[in-house]
């Protein structure tokens, strides 16, 4: 009888910054042996981990990777650019790395159009590379140098005592919220005598809840990543999850596709960053409607039609197998309920 091998889960290092360079050192010697090779000379291509979802695993710490892998050949037909621009991710790291520096997703983007115009067109294309170079290092972004730009704003029962010593009150911002920094090394010491962390998706209502001054009224942490959370805002909810593990965190999102993608989000990462899923992830509980409540309680007229692009995203995630996972579970049950009721 065969045997069958079992496979092993793989996570990206958060690597010290000579580790990271002595890496990317051991890659260009290989490759340059490649080309220095008497015979069957050749571009060496670059390993790296698969981020599909037959290379998915899912359990109570999110989505994460396996250990199959894939090859991004610089000589395959769409691959010539994109196996640039990994190298030039890698390089910038490299030097930044060894001065010191950092610099943040939209600032690499500057600073490779800047130097090699004709391999770039757009955020999108350097995303990919960063992501593809934490595939083929296995050391996290944070370890690359590589600050999330960030939009999420925090407020409420939370005191920061930053590494200089200024702290700031989350509680006494006037009208205004804390930006929540870029910085994902999070050198920062909290203090909280809340008891729920609160996740909300709309910024509108994030700013209500800040008029209101809600947070005095029920003891609590406001975070909003103002619609689909960007990376910083997502590390600093797993950050305040392990330094209050006792708080449960509650997200208050549309009763929608994207409302479920976001929550998701939260609580599963993504197959794209799964290397580095379980640094980001929390148990984030579903505070809102559910589909009884709405077929109950909301008339007909406040329904607005599925968009193309809703209908898309639901059927992605009725076939996520993170959703299946979770198929029994009454919260993922509930997420069926919306999904299957709209379609």
């Amino acid at each position: 009888m065969a045997m069958v091998q079992e496979r092993a889960m793989v996570l990206a290092d958060d690597a010290d910054p000579s580790e990271v360079r002595r890496r990317i050192e051991c890659l260009v010697k290989l490759f340059l042996k490649s080309l220095m090779a008497e015979k069957d000379v050749a571009i060496r291509p670059l390993s790296l981990v698969c981020r599909k979802d037959r290379n998915t695993g899912v359990d109570g710490d999110g989505i994460h990777l396996m250990d199959g892998t894939y090859e991004k050949d610089f000589t395959m037909k769409k691959c010539g650019k994109s196996f640039f621009r990994v190298w030039k991710v890698m390089e910038t790291c490299y030097h930044l790395l060894g001065i010191g520096k950092q610099l943040t997703q939209r600032e690499l983007f500057y600073k490779i159009l800047s130097s090699s115009g004709s391999y770039v067109t757009g955020q999108n294309q350097v995303n990919s590379a960063i992501q593809d170079a934490v595939a083929v290092l296995l050391c996290t972004r944070r370890s690359l140098g590589i600050l999330a730009s960030s939009k999420g704003l925090v407020v409420g029962r939370l005191v920061i005592e930053e590494h200089d010593g200024d702290t700031i009150d989350c509680s006494n911002l006037g009208s205004s919220a804390h930006p929540i920094s870029a910085d994902m090394n999070m050198r920062e010491r909290f203090y909280s005598d809340a008891r729920y962390i609160l996740v909300i998706e709309k910024d509108a209502i994030f700013q209500r809840l800040v008029e209101e001054r809600f947070f005095l009224k029920v003891p609590c942490i406001i975070i909003t990543g103002k619609g689909f959370p960007d990376l910083a805002s997502r590390a600093l909810l797993h950050r305040l999850h392990q330094e209050f593990p006792s708080l449960p965190i509650f997200a208050l999102v549309d009763w929608n596709p994207a409302g479920l993608a976001i929550i998701c989000t939260y609580k599963f990462g993504s197959i794209k960053m799964g290397l580095e899923a379980p640094r980001y992830v929390c148990d984030v509980k579903w505070l809102g409607l559910r589909n009884q409540d709405a077929l109950t309680y909301v008339p007909d007229n406040a329904f607005t039609s599925l968009t193309n692009r809703d209908v898309t995203q639901a059927r992605s995630l009725l076939a996520s197998k993170m959703l299946q996972v979770y198929l029994n579970s009454t919260w993922c049950c509930s997420c069926f309920d919306i999904l299957e009721n709209q379609l």
